[in-house]
């Protein structure tokens, strides 16, 4: 099957846990399906929103091969498949691509903080093993890694062949200005945050790949579509105010406590899954965060 660029709204899709952990396919799938009936023009699977980071080596192989047997080119799908060590990384994007993904999302190597030398080889090395025919989106996400490629450093791997696309997860629009201006259409770039899509839209980021858009993915395509079809900054602005209580909530004010997991799969119950819990440590909302979630749900209407 030919690979097909990601673009647009590409929720980060989560996965689906049953009561005892195991993998909940038959609810992911029809979430996935939702998230295609709702305006995803792609998807990401087992990335950060998706608890790759829980996941064991096989594990996630048969994850992403239920999902992108699910999908089926309906949309183009990028694979998260980053890890600390070059060998799984390849590992997992083989699996990947072997199952019908049009891209992988790799994040920088973690934990550690290699010097930027050895992230440029890991994703040549990278490169070299899947090809030239799969997009390689580099996952560039300081709170996650505590480093991140500048501007510069991003345009040399795009010169080299490395990657394709980024994922942008810093949050400052600014870093779409800049990568638009050293690497031009060359790269397809994503706005990766949740707190400033609008203008990112407006920096002319080719889609937006962050958790919002896996949870409210009507909200986020009505909003895309604003800024990249009618071009109306009014209208952005005045739609953007509708979805600002809950942003206010999830990412400004909470410090972390409850956790954005937590958060996003509760928000999913509301709407009508059997989304469950993330892995643990992570668990449930207490009474009270549900109570302030479900007064924040009925104040946004049909955004929904």
């Amino acid at each position: 099957m030919a690979k097909t660029k990601g673009y647009g709204v590409m929720p980060a899709a989560m996965t689906f846990w049953n009561a005892d952990e195991t993998f909940n396919q038959k609810e992911t799938e029809r979430y996935l399906q939702w998230l295609i009936d709702k305006g995803a023009q792609s998807l990401s699977i087992t990335g950060s929103t998706g608890e790759n980071i829980s996941m064991g080596l096989d594990e996630q192989k048969h994850i992403m091969e239920c999902m992108l047997r699910f999908i089926d080119g309906q949309v183009p799908v990028y694979a998260g498949t980053g890890r600390y060590t070059t060998a799984e990384t390849i590992d997992l994007s083989l699996c990947a691509k072997k199952a019908g993904a049009d891209g992988v999302l790799v994040i920088m190597p973690y934990y550690l903080i290699p010097h930027k030398r050895a992230v440029m080889n890991h994703f040549k090395a990278l490169r070299q093993a899947v090809g030239e025919d799969l997009e390689i989106c580099l996952y560039n996400n300081p709170r996650f890694c505590n480093y991140e490629m500048n501007a510069l450093e991003v345009k040399q791997m795009v010169d080299d062949g490395s990657i394709n696309a980024i994922k942008a997860a810093q949050g400052d629009v600014e870093r779409v200005h800049s990568l638009r201006y050293h690497c031009g259409d060359r790269l397809t770039v994503f706005y990766g945050h949740d707190y400033a899509p609008m203008e990112a839209f407006f920096a002319k980021a080719d889609g937006w790949l962050s958790g919002m858009p896996a949870v409210l993915p009507k909200f986020c395509r009505t909003l895309f579509d604003i800024c990249t079809v009618d071009k109306d900054v009014d209208r952005a602005n005045e739609y953007w105010m509708k979805v600002m209580p809950f942003i206010d909530y999830f990412i400004t004010y909470n410090n972390n406590d409850p956790h954005w997991h937590e958060v996003f799969k509760y928000v999913l119950a509301c709407q009508g899954f059997d989304a469950g819990l993330p892995r643990r440590p992570l668990g449930a909302l207490n009474d009270g965060e549900k109570r302030k979630i479900d007064a924040l749900l009925a104040d946004m209407g049909d955004i929904l």
